[in-house]
């Protein structure tokens, strides 16, 4: 060896030996001290309001406008008060019931009451949910909070199965129970670390389980249960106005985005991922309808493209985290396609009254989104995940595992709660009730008063 060669290696070997010694003796790193990024919860608390949005005004101006006049103020008085009874709910009981630990075997099923009326969540303790531990890094409450608003908008879908028929009271002590019984308990299954789908692998971003086939199978059993409207087969009935329908529509898209983008829980790569993801699939299902509508009625509609558009971003939602943008433009016009048939084909050939299309959109929408993120879910989105068309084969029988879990119980759920809360306090409203118009008979009010 040449002497400048040696000197050269000694150098090298000199100071590569205090690193090579302190490795062999050392023992893994800790694990980064968990912290609050202000960057990811200024994102989180602006998603949260976004969701809200969904609710109130969203899908109540949305339902609201499908609805005749003299029912409106219901619809909106309904999902108004699901905003408050269910966060009463929710950080009484209802978030620890879904995210808490509960032991033994009831453990995968549902949490326990650990963080009742979120106690010991203190408001500098870090969320432990998190997508990514390297970027999340939000206060535990604004986890806390923005689950809150899936919680409150689930039960108000349900409202589109019986509008216009249904007791108030009934309304309020089902949709309470509904929200403690079925909701809870399959939120935990899916998004909480001891939930058994979560540890099987299902994949649900943001809620086509746990929201969407949820809400749009307690929708189909609750439309069977309660009946038709008076009439309805002889008279059906147009909605009362449509602008109210495009408003409510166009402030679901947007709220959406908090729904879908936010629950990522990090202001990142994957946040805007979902966002785009969200965005086309539902512009592609938007337009698809539209081309349906024009194609097979004759006319495009203004009521067509807007269902349309809430049926993308009702499929794109278990997706959104996990898909690009040619997933997510299969995904769109797939789920125009199924919904456009179930909405006008299916639902009159087989009679039943599923007033504004909730399982038509939203159980269908929700079960064709879950079962499509197990074939089109990649890699290149998050590299952990990947479905059938991407090599992983298992995904769409975990995928459909989940889904008709979820089909099974919600349906016999709300079978159960329909018979118990009708017995206690009645469901339907009478005939007076209903041609009057439960605006009138239900709150003594009117949406329209001459002078």
């Amino acid at each position: 060896m040449k002497p400048k060669i040696k000197y050269i290696g000694l150098a090298i070997l000199g100071w590569l030996a205090p690193t090579l010694l302190f490795a062999q003796g050392a023992t893994a790193a800790p694990a980064p001290t968990p912290y609050i990024d202000f960057g990811n919860t200024a994102w989180m608390i602006v998603a949260t309001a976004l969701v809200m949005l969904m609710t109130i005004p969203g899908l109540a101006l949305f339902y609201g406008g499908l609805v005749r006049q003299k029912n409106v103020l219901n619809i909106l008085m309904q999902c108004f008060i699901l905003t408050a009874a269910i966060t009463l709910e929710w950080v009484f009981f209802g978030y620890s019931m879904s995210f808490g630990s509960s032991t033994g075997v009831l453990a995968p099923f549902i949490g326990g009451f650990n963080w009742a009326f979120l106690n010991g969540i203190g408001i500098n303790d870090v969320s432990p949910y998190y997508i990514s531990q390297a970027t999340a890094r939000i206060p535990h409450l604004s986890f806390v909070l923005f689950q809150c608003m899936f919680a409150v908008i689930t039960p108000a879908l349900i409202i589109g199965a019986y509008a216009e028929r249904i007791k108030f009271k009934g309304f309020l002590v089902f949709s309470l129970l509904w929200a403690i019984f079925v909701y809870n308990p399959v939120a935990h299954w899916v998004w909480s670390a001891d939930g058994w789908l979560f540890k099987m692998g299902a994949l649900d971003f943001a809620g086509g389980t746990v929201v969407h086939i949820n809400a749009g199978i307690a929708a189909l059993v609750m439309t069977l249960m309660i009946g038709s409207r008076r009439n309805y087969n002889n008279h059906p009935t147009a909605p009362h106005n449509v602008p109210l329908v495009v408003i409510g529509a166009a402030l679901l898209w947007f709220g959406w985005f908090g729904f879908n983008a936010g629950s990522g829980l990090a202001a990142d790569g994957l946040a805007i991922s979902a966002f785009l993801a969200t965005h086309v699939a539902t512009a592609t299902a938007a337009f698809t309808w539209a081309l349906l509508d024009w194609s097979i009625n004759k006319k495009p509609t203004v009521i067509g493209i807007c269902t349309g558009a809430v049926a993308g971003l009702v499929a794109i939602t278990p997706a959104s985290g996990f898909v690009g943008v040619i997933g997510a433009v299969v995904i769109g016009i797939i789920v125009a396609i199924a919904c456009f048939f179930m909405v006008s084909v299916v639902k009159h050939k087989f009679g039943y009254d599923d007033s504004l299309d909730a399982f038509g959109v939203h159980g269908i929408g929700g079960i064709i989104g879950a079962l499509l993120t197990g074939f089109l879910a990649t890699p290149a989105i998050q590299s952990s995940y990947s479905g059938l068309f991407y090599g992983n084969p298992r995904q769409v029988w975990i995928q459909l595992i989940a889904t008709v879990t979820t089909i099974v119980f919600s349906g016999g759920m709300t079978y159960i709660l329909f018979k118990i809360v009708d017995k206690m306090v009645g469901i339907r409203a009478s005939q007076k009730e209903e041609i009057a118009g439960l605006d009138i008979t239900q709150h003594n009010e009117m949406a329209l008063n001459e002078d």
